[in-house]
């Protein structure tokens, strides 16, 4: 059974990086040497989940602005996989979930960003899908259930988002996280220790500071996703930790 991840996207900058957490990634890739890749996006919305669907290399999406040129230059030439866009489309559909194929949509910096570390040959086929951000967390975790069964496979399901995202408040050039950040990360880590599923999905109304660190859903519901996915006989675990600008999570976990 090849564990979920859920993942930190963080800045596109992440992609030109080399760092602890860049060199964790590519750790995490060769360790788990999926035979593809299935990601949701916190940059791709929509009310049902749409799934990428091609056999051909992905365009590589910049959906940003602002940033060095050279990380326009960045392409990450990963191919899809038909065969595994239906394989996932029969699943969800087997379960109650209504999804749709999109054959036109490349990978957004949610996914390059991280596949460019996890597999930077881009050998390993990638199908992406989006997320609706209005869905509760127990749906969401049961769209990821709906897919357990891929790590059987030896198919990686990531969630790719971030936990605390509020970028209207984040402290430019600060080193060391907010207190009320670190709050709400460790909420999580327990609860997900502790696999306290009523407390998570309802995670707006118990969780400390829940939305201050979550305005807006789009980058933390990967996270149910990914959980959802993973191994019931396994805890969740912390692969990686860390803080940007003061309160911008990299909180990484691997379920």
């Amino acid at each position: 059974m090849l564990n979920s991840l859920f993942l930190a996207h963080g800045s596109p900058m992440l992609a030109l990086e080399d760092n602890e957490y860049t060199k964790t990634l590519n750790a995490i890739g060769k360790r788990l040497n999926p035979k593809a890749v299935v990601i949701f996006t916190a940059h791709w919305e929509s009310e049902i989940p749409e799934i990428t669907f091609t056999d051909g290399e992905y365009e590589t999406i910049y959906d940003f602005y602002g940033f060095p040129e050279e990380l326009y230059a960045v392409s990450y030439p990963a191919k899809g996989s038909k065969e595994i866009a239906l394989k996932v489309r029969d699943s969800l559909s087997s379960n109650g979930i209504a999804s749709k194929l999109d054959s036109t949509r490349g990978l957004d910096h949610g996914s390059w960003t991280l596949l460019s570390h996890l597999f930077p040959q881009a050998d390993v086929p990638v199908v992406q899908i989006s997320i609706n951000p209005a869905l509760d967390a127990k749906g969401q975790f049961k769209i990821g259930e709906a897919l357990r069964m891929l790590g059987e496979e030896e198919i990686l399901v990531i969630g790719s988002g971030v936990t605390v995202h509020n970028l209207r408040i984040v402290k430019w050039g600060q080193k060391h996280p907010e207190e009320w950040a670190v709050e709400f990360d460790n909420w999580l880590i327990e609860k997900i220790h502790d696999k306290d599923y009523s407390a998570l999905f309802n995670w707006e109304t118990q969780a400390p500071h829940a939305r201050l660190a979550v305005p807006r859903e789009e980058h933390f519901v990967p996270l149910f996703i990914a959980m959802g996915s993973g191994s019931e006989k396994k805890t969740g675990k912390v692969v990686y930790r860390d803080y940007e600008f003061g309160n911008l999570s990299y909180l990484c976990l691997e379920f």
